[in-house]
């Protein structure tokens, strides 16, 4: 289902770049920009995971894909300079917590370094290229309050991961007051902060989908920490829509270059741990919590409370604002898992007809970017 009016038509026969590419979100997002009509490029250091979506999905074969470290600037100010992108989303980064506490500088190097080599190589370069530079909710100095975080509140945070996204914001804003507030610039730039997404395809560390489908397929129990921890879940298509969104109106739009914006869910999708793997549970039919999951209390560095994005500027802005409900967040992935793992059926036609009859609910619901 490939509409023409979605997102202004802007990314078809566009040249759009996508670091990190090889990731969960940057995979969805490839696909997205391909039913879209754009033409992908694709850096990545490697293949974070195995299972893998990119490769599971053969990914590789429909862009054209560089497998460079975002950290080497002379590797990725050359590509850039030759693609000479009309838009670029920053999504390559060290994206896991618990590894930030293993290995921190690679993870200060990664988030904050590599953001500053992406910024730096579009400075250089000389046509027009809107960038939307992807952090994290955790760049939000978490001081565990109940309502939502805005763009302009403290950013920052206790442990290294939090500290690298709040930093490569820094470094977005410093960049962009310095190089690309002026009028003749021809980049134009934005920031965009999601976190707690699930959905299809994510085999990343210490992340509870992945880790209870991995252990379900196995007839196992998963092993949890919290099972009360509440966090508000949404599903990656979501913000995805977010940052094309943004793409979008960063095109038509010159008064938000510089500007950051939330995408999160709305209230009523903050769940526990619990009631997640209990509902993602129903989609494999185990119904019995024994075989769901099991508590441990092996913590081995500290974890956030709740945290929660208020995304009332991007509904401001350019009418944001989320497409799933609850339920139909946990059918989305809880089906998704069950076919890869218990069907022959082929994951990136069924990937695709996700997307489809996600954008099928959103025309449905008059969502904005729907709308020509």
């Amino acid at each position: 289902m490939v509409n023409e009016s979605f997102f202004g038509n802007i990314y078809k026969n566009k040249k759009v770049l996508v670091t990190g590419n090889t990731g969960f979100k940057g995979s969805w997002l490839t696909i997205w920009l391909l039913q879209l009509g754009a033409e992908v490029y694709g850096i990545s250091k490697d293949i974070p995971t195995t299972p893998s979506m990119f490769k599971n999905l053969a990914l590789e074969s429909r862009i054209t894909n560089h497998f460079i470290d975002i950290r080497d600037y002379e590797k990725v100010h050359q590509l850039i300079d030759n693609i000479r992108p009309d838009f670029v989303f920053h999504m390559a980064a060290q994206p896991i917590v618990s590894k930030s506490y293993a290995d921190p500088l690679e993870t200060i190097t990664s988030n904050v370094s590599g953001t500053a080599n992406i910024l730096e190589a579009l400075r250089k370069i000389n046509h027009d290229c809107k960038a939307i530079i992807i952090t994290s909710d955790k760049c939000y100095d978490n001081v565990e309050w109940v309502w939502g975080y805005k763009e302009t509140d403290a950013l920052g945070g206790k442990d290294i991961y939090s500290g690298s996204k709040g930093a490569a914001e820094l470094i977005f804003k410093s960049y962009y007051q310095s190089f690309f507030k002026n009028e003749t610039s021809k980049i134009s730039v934005a920031s965009a902060r999601a976190g707690n997404v699930i959905g299809g395809g994510d085999w990343a560390l210490d992340r509870i989908v992945p880790d209870s489908t991995k252990a379900w397929h196995q007839n196992k129990a998963v092993e949890i920490r919290s099972p009360n921890a509440t966090r508000p879940w949404q599903h990656v298509l979501e913000p995805l829509s977010g940052y094309l969104q943004l793409g979008w109106q960063l095109a038509v739009n010159k008064t938000i270059n510089g500007e950051s914006f939330n995408f999160g869910p709305r209230a009523e999708y903050n769940h526990t741990v619990k009631t997640l793997l209990e509902d993602l549970g129903k989609e494999w039919g185990i119904v019995n919590v024994d075989m769901l999951y099991k508590i441990t209390d092996n913590i081995a560095f500290h974890e956030a409370g709740l945290l929660k994005l208020n995304c009332d500027k991007a509904f401001f802005y350019f009418k944001w604002m989320p497409t799933l409900n609850y339920a139909e967040l946990i059918k989305f992935t809880g089906k998704w898992y069950y076919n890869f793992y218990n069907t022959n059926t082929d994951i990136y036609k069924y990937t695709v007809s996700q997307l489809n009859e996600y954008l099928d609910l959103a025309t449905k619901r008059n969502v904005a970017w729907t709308q020509k």
